[in-house]
C-alpha cells in the first residue's frame, strides 16, 4: 500500500530508497504542483475567461491547453514528459552506486522499487477506469497502459541504471536509446509497416501495440499514446532529469546552476526543432525529437522556478503549488476516482447560480479547483503526505 508520511513533505513521486535524505528543494514541490494543476482542472480556466471577455488571447491560451491531434507540440503536450522529468531531479539528488554492496544491503532497495512500479502500475489500470465506469470482469477489456504506467516504468529504469552504473555510462545509455528509437523510427520495417512510417494508423510503434500490448488500447485506436515502444524514449525524461540533480547537488553557485540549466534547455529545444525536419515532434510516439523538445522546456522551468522560489526565496507565491505538488500523486488518482463536479456544484451551485451567465464558467472552474485545493491543504497543514 502507498506510504503514509508524516515527516517533512516528500515529492510524490519521489523514492525513499535512500537512507541520506536528498536536499530539499521548494522549487521541486512548485514545479510538480504547477504542472499537476493544469490536470486538476486549471486548463479550463482560459476558456471561461474567453467567455467572460471574448479576447481572443483566452483563445489561443486555451488552443494550448490541448493535446496536439499528431505532429506538433502544444503546452498541455509537456505536462506529462515534465513529471516523469521531476521524478528524475529527486532520484538525481541523492544518486547512490548500489552494485558494489552485498545482495543483503540492495534487497531493500529493489524490492522497494519493484513494489513502487506494481502499485502505480495498479494505480494506472484503476485510473483508467475512473469514476463510474468500473473494470471490466473481461481482463481483455481492460487498458493496463496508463500516464501511471509510463512513470513507473521510466523511473524504475532510471533507478535501476542509475544504481549499478556511472554517470558517464548513464549519458551514453540516454544518447544510445534517443539515437536507436530514432532509427527505427525513420529505418526499419515491419510487416505492412514501411520504413519511416509516421501515420496515426501505420507505425512502429502501432504495430508493437497491436501485436504485443494486452487488453485494449486508449479509445481503441491502432497506437496506444502510453504504450510499450513509446515508454522506451521516456527513460531519457528520467535520465535528464537525474543528470540535472546532479548539477543542483554540485558545488556550483545557485545562480550558475540556473543559468546551466537555462542553457541546456535551449539547446535541448534547438536540437529538437532541428530534428523536427527529419522526425517530427509527436507525443503519441514520443518520439527523440519530442523527448528533447519537453527536456528543453522541462529545464527552462525548473531553472526559473528555482531561481524564484530558492534563490530569490518567493516562497509564500509558491505555497499554493507546493499544497499540490506534495501530494500529487493522491489528487490525480483523485480526478478520476472522485467526482469533483458534483462535490463544487454541491457546495458552490448556489452561489455560481446568482451571478450574471458570463460569470458563470470561471466561477465553476475556480470552484472546481477550490475543493481540490482544500482536501490538499487539509493534507498538507497535518503533516499528511502520501507517497509511493
Amino acid at each position: 500500500m502507498p506510504e503514509l508520511s508524516k515527516e517533512a513533505p516528500p515529492g510524490s513521486l519521489v523514492s525513499e530508497s535512500n537512507r541520506t535524505k536528498p536536499p530539499r528543494l521548494m522549487s521541486l514541490d512548485a514545479l510538480r504542483g504547477f504542472d499537476m494543476f493544469w490536470i486538476l482542472g486549471g486548463e479550463k480556466l482560459f476558456a471561461a475567461l474567453f467567455a467572460l471577455t471574448a479576447w481572443s488571447g483566452w483563445m489561443a491560451a486555451d488552443a494550448q491547453m490541448k493535446h496536439t491531434q499528431w505532429h506538433g507540440f502544444t503546452f498541455y503536450d509537456l505536462i506529462f514528459p515534465l513529471f516523469i522529468f521531476l521524478s528524475g531531479v529527486a532520484l538525481g539528488l541523492s544518486p547512490k552506486r548500489l552494485d558494489h554492496l552485498p545482495m543483503s544491503q540492495r534487497m531493500p532497495k529493489y524490492r522497494h522499487a519493484v513494489k513502487r512500479l506494481l502499485l502505480l502500475l495498479a494505480f494506472g489500470v484503476l485510473y483508467n477506469h475512473g469514476w463510474g465506469t468500473g473494470i471490466p470482469a473481461d481482463p481483455e477489456s481492460v487498458r493496463y497502459a496508463s500516464v501511471l504506467g509510463r512513470i513507473a516504468f521510466a523511473w524504475f529504469f532510471a533507478a535501476i541504471i542509475v544504481w549499478h552504473t556511472s554517470l558517464r555510462t548513464q549519458i551514453i545509455i540516454a544518447l544510445g536509446i534517443l539515437l536507436g528509437y530514432a532509427a527505427m523510427h525513420l529505418w526499419l520495417p515491419l510487416p505492412g509497416v514501411p520504413a519511416g512510417s509516421l501515420g496515426a494508423d501505420v507505425s512502429i510503434n502501432a504495430w508493437v501495440d497491436q501485436h504485443l500490448l494486452p487488453g485494449i488500447s486508449y479509445q481503441n485506436r491502432p497506437v496506444d499514446p502510453e504504450g510499450i515502444l513509446s515508454t522506451l524514449p521516456a527513460i531519457v525524461n528520467a535520465l535528464a532529469g537525474v543528470f540535472t540533480g546532479h548539477l543542483i547537488v554540485s558545488a556550483r553557485s545557485g545562480w550558475q546552476k540556473a543559468g546551466i540549466m537555462a542553457g541546456a534547455g535551449a539547446l535541448s529545444l534547438l536540437l529538437g526543432w532541428g530534428a523536427d525536419i527529419v522526425l517530427p515532434v509527436n507525443k503519441e510516439l514520443w518520439t527523440s525529437s519530442f523527448v528533447l523538445v519537453t527536456v528543453g522546456w522541462s529545464l527552462m522551468l525548473l531553472s526559473l522556478f528555482y531561481v524564484l522560489v530558492d534563490l530569490l526565496q518567493f516562497r509564500r507565491l509558491a505555497m499554493p503549488f507546493v499544497v499540490i505538488g506534495c501530494n500529487a500523486i493522491i489528487i490525480y488518482l483523485a480526478s478520476s476516482l472522485v467526482n469533483w463536479d458534483y462535490i463544487s456544484l454541491s457546495v458552490f451551485g448556489g452561489i455560481v447560480s446568482t451571478v450574471t451567465l458570463s460569470w458563470q464558467p470561471l466561477l465553476a472552474v475556480i470552484a472546481f479547483l477550490a475543493v481540490q485545493w482544500a482536501l490538499l491543504v487539509w493534507m498538507y497543514r497535518r503533516n499528511i503526505f502520501i507517497k509511493v
